[in-house]
């Protein structure tokens, strides 16, 4: 019994971490005791099956995960509203914690917005950034709020809405222990010598390479668990030869793994294999979903699965009979002109971020894993037979 309980706490310590790669112990406080009881246990796994770094201390616990690929772009950071960050918001995130690095042990919003707006005046960045418009000042507030939320920053006093409409200021304690933890690359940015973006990121996120079998062999099972641990799909055609042959082979094996040391469950299908959370905890991106955003992607996907690929502007057209149909129920406005492109974009990006649909210039394609939202005709029975 002793026995099953700590397995099950090793599972709930890592299932935290996939799901919130960082945990302070003001967010998180029973995780990061479960984290910090199985330490040695958890670092060992992601070392062995993933290459992942842990760290763990009482204020924190920082899993170093790696991107799969570079240029997803289907899973950005979301504000608290869930709206998604731009590349303006993106570019304040940096600089912030570029001058959060170097502030002092507290630190105000209108100081930072400043020194902001300082690091902004070099042509190099390609982004305009004034502070003169409400919108800018909310890109601001949302960067503060996603800090606030990682628990890099500790709010003192004050609020962000009076920021945003000028009539106060809000006082922080920088927490310098989390903001040391938030960069992850395979290497430190000082010893980067390239000067092209594309260029940096890849020798900011490269790993050794391996120069034996056996440790080629566990450099592509560690990919391999990764993709299997972060993507909601990994289908055979995406992967190169020797992967594919290789997680064919050992297909049994790391899901195995994986659902021993997780609780996720192996889907194995022709095309390739998800790993399924029966709790529905460890994803972003949920599917099905409730109200009108959650209809319409599920209508989507299910016009995707019977007819596998389509036009954009026939989707459009089901969007807007679909609108007309459950008009009653969805939120007002869907049948207003240009209402049938908004909810179809929502339902796509939801789609290709769960490897579901891929977009082409003018045309959808429906992606294997999509066949489970495919509609069976219903079976009518006369009346008075027994169901045989």
């Amino acid at each position: 019994m002793i026995r099953d309980e700590e397995l099950a706490q090793r599972r709930a310590a890592l299932r935290a971490l996939l799901a919130k790669p960082l945990l302070t112990v003001e967010n998180d406080a029973d995780k990061l005791v479960l984290v910090r009881r199985h330490l040695a246990e958890l670092r060992d796994w992601l070392s062995r099956e993933t290459g992942w770094r842990l760290l763990a201390d009482a204020e924190a616990a920082r899993l170093f995960k790696t991107a799969p690929a570079l240029h997803d772009a289907t899973h950005p950071a979301r504000g608290r509203a869930k709206e998604p960050f731009g590349r303006r918001r993106y570019v304040v995130l940096c600089l912030a914690l570029a001058v959060l690095e170097r502030a002092d042990a507290q630190t105000t919003l209108g100081r930072l917005a400043e020194e902001v707006l300082d690091a902004t005046a070099g042509p190099e960045l390609g982004v305009a950034f004034t502070l003169d418009s409400r919108a800018e000042r909310a890109d601001l507030v949302a960067v503060v709020r996603t800090l606030l939320d990682w628990g890099a920053l500790r709010r003192v006093a004050g609020d962000e809405d009076a920021y945003l409409s000028a009539t106060g200021d809000v006082l922080y304690d920088v927490r310098r222990s989390v903001l040391a933890t938030l960069l992850a690359p395979a290497r430190g940015p000082s010893t980067i010598n390239a000067t092209a973006f594309e260029e940096r990121l890849a020798e900011l996120t490269a790993e050794p390479v391996a120069d034996t079998d056996d440790l080629r062999n566990q450099a592509m099972r560690r990919r391999l668990t990764r993709r299997l641990l972060e993507d909601p799909v990994v289908y055979y055609d995406d992967l190169d030869e020797a992967e594919r042959a290789y997680l064919v082979s050992q297909r049994q094996a790391i899901t195995r793994r994986i659902e021993e040391a997780t609780g996720l469950l192996p889907e194995i299908r022709a095309e390739g294999i998800a790993m399924v959370d029966p709790d529905d905890e460890l994803t972003d991106v949920r599917m099905p979903e409730q109200r009108t955003d959650g209809h319409v992607t599920l209508l989507v996907a299910e016009h995707l699965a019977v007819h596998g690929e389509t036009s954009t502007d026939e989707l459009r057209a089901f969007v807007r009979r679909a609108a007309a149909d459950h008009t009653t129920f969805w939120r007002k406005g869907v049948t207003e002109p240009g209402a049938d492109e908004e909810l179809l974009a929502v339902a796509l990006d939801r789609l290709v971020a769960l490897r579901l649909a891929e977009i082409h210039p003018d045309r959808v394609r429906g992606l294997p894993a999509i066949a489970r939202y495919a509609l069976d005709k219903p079976t009518i029975r006369e009346p008075g037979k027994a169901r045989r």
